[in-house]
């Protein structure tokens, strides 16, 4: 009995085995599917992120060569800018160079400029003297003639300015009898200012000057100041026959006509102050030059040497 009921039971787990093993197998080959399917599932996932990652990296590269030729192309410009700077420095330092150079001159030009101004200063001084030396012997010899007549007066400039109512009528050149005395002493005055050679070495000429007002035409005007000059200047010869026979060649008659008025203005006081004879000496340029020269070779020997140029 107990035999039957092992055998029994033995079948029985015989039975109960085999489909367990079955459960088992196929529970496994679904596990396996699963895990089939899982990693076919990845791979297609795989690949899709493999595709999008070369897709990505192919961009990448391109940007990446793109950013390599924007690099290169930095370096080539840095270099060209840096080339650019090493120029820009090299002429800033010889700008440098240059503008010490032409402050150097600039000093030497403002030292020089200085000195020429000083020069010009003493040459001016110079000729100051000549004019006051002619002027002060003219004085000397004039004052007391022109003082005396009335019409007649030394100007500022060492002229003598005589006013057309002291030695013409209106309109005329005959020189009146007032006139002709006043003449004869001016014509003494320069005899003796004229034979005095210290003197005598600086003018280089004494004008005799014919002005009218602006009155009438141009032509009459011209005509009748050259005849009032020509005029004055005869009477003076024939009133000293030494000042003509001796220092003839140092006068000179010129008309002026109306255009050197001393009054601009449009009346019959100005025309009357415009009317006139002036007497001018004229300093001989060469005398004034030998001055200068003397004066500038005491200053600066390099002045008058062959090699150097005047200022």
């Amino acid at each position: 009995m107990r035999k039957r009921r092992r055998m029994m039971l033995t079948d029985e787990a015989s039975e109960n085995f085999w489909p367990s093993f079955t459960d088992l197998i196929s529970t496994i080959s679904m596990i396996l599917f699963v895990l089939v399917l899982l990693a076919y599932i990845q791979n297609l996932i795989a690949g899709k992120n493999l595709e999008r990652t070369r897709s990505e990296l192919a961009g990448m590269m391109l940007r990446l060569r793109s950013s390599q030729q924007q690099v290169a192309s930095s370096e080539r410009k840095l270099k060209v800018l840096a080339s650019e700077i090493e120029a820009g420095q090299t002429q800033l330092a010889l700008s440098r160079a240059q503008l010490d150079q032409q402050q150097a001159v600039i000093s030497d030009s403002t030292r020089q400029l200085s000195e020429v101004r000083s020069r010009l200063q003493g040459i001016a001084v110079l000729r100051v003297e000549v004019l006051k030396k002619v002027k002060e012997s003219i004085d000397a010899q004039l004052a007391g003639v022109v003082a005396s007549a009335s019409g007649a007066r030394i100007a500022e400039n060492g002229n003598i300015v005589i006013e057309e109512s002291l030695v013409f009528e209106s309109d005329s050149y005959s020189i009146r009898s007032e006139g002709k005395r006043f003449l004869d002493s001016v014509a003494k005055a320069f005899a003796k200012v004229l034979g005095d050679p210290n003197v005598r070495q600086n003018i280089d000429a004494i004008q005799v000057q014919g002005h009218t007002d602006e009155q009438g035409s141009v032509t009459y005007n011209r005509e009748l100041s050259a005849r009032r000059a020509n005029a004055v200047l005869d009477y003076m010869f024939a009133a000293d026959s030494q000042l003509e026979q001796t220092y003839g060649g140092y006068f000179a008659s010129s008309a002026y006509s109306e255009f050197r008025p001393l009054n601009p203005e449009h009346n019959e006081a100005a025309y009357k102050q415009n009317r006139r004879i002036e007497i001018s000496v004229v300093l001989k340029d060469a005398s004034v030059r030998d001055i200068i020269d003397d004066y500038m070779k005491n200053l600066d020997p390099m002045v008058h040497t062959p090699e150097a140029t005047p200022p």
